[in-house]
């Protein structure tokens, strides 16, 4: 049996990118994160220290999007490894940072990453 847990639309204003304005004025990104894992303990015992706390994945992306960085790539990689390092029962992830309204010439909503093993 799988066990997945999904955070969605997690909303962060951030400071990235190549461009000086984007690291002085900052834009609008959405983090989500899948995460294969086995959560049949916590199913049973009701208790959260049997799981992947939801709260955590979110601190963690908070913190990471807060760490400037040139690449979206580089802040989901790092997103990436820190869930991995926190959650050893976690068995598969995928984590897809989104940059909305990036600074390109032309009218582009968004551009994403998407890391995933």
């Amino acid at each position: 049996m799988k066990n997945h847990i999904s955070v969605h639309g997690i909303k962060l204003y951030a400071y990235h990118g190549c461009l000086t304005e984007e690291a002085k004025i900052g834009g609008n990104y959405i983090v989500n994160v899948d995460i294969e894992t086995d959560f049949k303990s916590a199913a049973l015992s009701d208790e959260l220290t049997d799981t992947i706390d939801y709260c955590v994945i979110y601190e963690i992306c908070k913190k990471e999007m807060g760490v400037k960085s040139k690449l979206i790539e580089h802040v989901g990689q790092r997103i990436f490894n820190t869930i991995k390092l926190t959650f050893l029962t976690v068995k598969k992830l995928r984590v897809k940072v989104i940059k909305q309204l990036p600074p390109m010439n032309g009218n582009v909503d968004e551009v994403s990453i998407t890391i995933e093993d």
